[in-house]
């Protein structure tokens, strides 16, 4: 902490608390809402788990989004199935191994949202009784940041009955609409403890021939967002030949870095947040939260306003890369359940689907692998196997698969069926045919 005012240290000192005095005023609280990702705070969230345990608050209902390692140690631990109901608005692996440690596939209720309503619904629809987060610690102006999560914690700090924050020196501090002054919050609790990390595997062949198709189409001086996997990972890599290109993305990721450090991403010809790289979250390695610690050219803005379509179509020739768990021959999108079992959420994927084709010059992508299941599997499908789609027909733009890019914009039902067919897997193309043939599309 910087020398601090007289005034404003006494107001931090007197706020300050240990975990489980904190977690003690949540005795009448029945919502509780959570940071996401690397903003959940592992101090506060064990301290929960404890007094839950103890039966000294409780029970509670919780939401958040991509649930951490320390989450699913804590408050989604299996003997706390009577005392918490779970309601993230997007599922990660750790939620994943959650419910099936649980033995319940209900036990935690996914919450179907949009990335760009989730402030809205976490505030408005949902009574934001207490918010916890981490935050970084506080500047001599009395400001804490959000760091790597502007995502709803900008908008539900403000709306929360109760806001408590966990100071973790490891939490960068970074600009944009993500600071929070002292005044705004109740209880200040101390813990560092390093940020979780997303360490990407590296792309494979099959990711670099998708990846390849996109990086043909994408301009000096677009402006992109890209989602995360392999094929995204892999099309950052390949633009380091390109010019002032943008940012305008939901995700800061750390294949993002090299292409800032290097001049090819400098935002010079964007034509709304010139010169900018705008996110709304950050999930990467030490490196990453270092290199947005105090960086003035990264801005971090709520989900709300960074997903929002009519923010996104702002900036010309917008490019969106995002990926598919699988496809209908119709072009209906599936990128979060597998079979009848919830895997992710849409998150923003249809925010920047819509947002980009809006944009002036702009195009969207969607990419995924034409098979899973070591090939047994087609990802290209009659109909959508769990009946979830991410993504209407009348908004997908481009689809990718090793096999091929299709644009789907203009195109009839049989055309667009035959499209997809085309670059779907060689060995299903047969049965893809004559299944379409069945239920009418050709």
């Amino acid at each position: 902490m910087d020398s601090l005012d007289p005034g404003l240290e006494a107001l931090y000192l007197e706020r300050k608390r240990q975990p489980h005095e904190a977690v003690a005023t949540l005795a009448n609280c029945k919502t509780l809402i959570l940071g996401m990702s690397a903003a959940q705070p592992p101090a506060l969230m064990a301290a929960t788990a404890d007094a839950l345990k103890d039966r000294l608050i409780g029970p509670l209902a919780f939401y958040y989004l991509h649930g951490t390692e320390a989450l699913r140690k804590t408050l989604l631990a299996p003997d706390l199935r009577e005392f918490v109901t779970p309601r993230p608005l997007f599922l990660s692996h750790s939620d994943r191994d959650a419910i099936a440690q649980s033995g319940s596939r209900n036990w935690i209720e996914f919450v179907p949202a949009m990335l760009h309503q989730a402030g809205r619904l976490l505030t408005e629809y949902i009574d934001p009784e207490c918010f916890l987060v981490t935050v970084s610690l506080m500047d001599r102006h009395g400001y804490f940041s959000l760091g790597t999560n502007a995502d709803y914690g900008a908008s539900v700090i403000r709306k929360a009955r109760k806001v408590i924050v966990e100071v973790n020196r490891y939490m960068p501090r970074t600009f944009g609409e993500c600071s929070v002054h002292i005044s705004e919050i109740d209880l200040i609790v101390e813990h560092d403890h390093p940020l979780i990390e997303a360490t990407p595997n590296p792309p494979t062949d099959v990711d670099l021939r998708i990846a390849d198709q996109i990086i043909h189409q994408i301009h000096d001086g677009d402006t992109l967002q890209i989602g995360v996997g392999g094929v995204p990972n892999a099309v950052l890599a390949g633009l380091s030949n390109h010019k002032d290109l943008g940012l305008h993305s939901e995700l800061f990721s750390p294949a993002m870095m090299p292409l800032i450090q290097s001049g090819a991403l400098n935002g010079k010809r964007k034509t709304w947040m010139q010169h900018k790289h705008v996110f709304t979250f950050a999930l990467g390695d030490r490196k990453l939260y270092d290199f947005l610690d105090d960086n003035p050219s990264i801005v971090g803005y709520p989900a709300s306003w960074v997903n929002n379509p009519d923010i996104i179509r702002l900036n010309e020739n917008m490019v969106s890369v995002n990926s598919a768990l699988e496809i209908d021959l119709t072009g209906q999108i599936n990128s979060e359940q597998l079979g009848d079992r919830p895997f992710s959420g849409s998150g923003g994927q249809l925010d920047f689907v819509r947002g980009a084709y809006a944009s002036r010059n702009g195009r969207s992508f969607v990419a995924l692998r034409s098979t899973a299941q070591g090939g047994s599997v087609s990802r290209v499908v009659p109909r959508l196997r769990g009946g979830t789609v991410t993504d209407p027909r009348n908004d997908v733009h481009m689809v990718v698969t090793e096999h091929g890019c299709v644009n789907l914009k203009g195109l009839s039902i049989p055309q667009r069926a035959r499209a997809l067919i085309n670059i779907a897997d060689p060995e299903f193309r047969e049965s893809l045919e004559r299944d379409a043939k069945t239920i009418g599309l050709l």
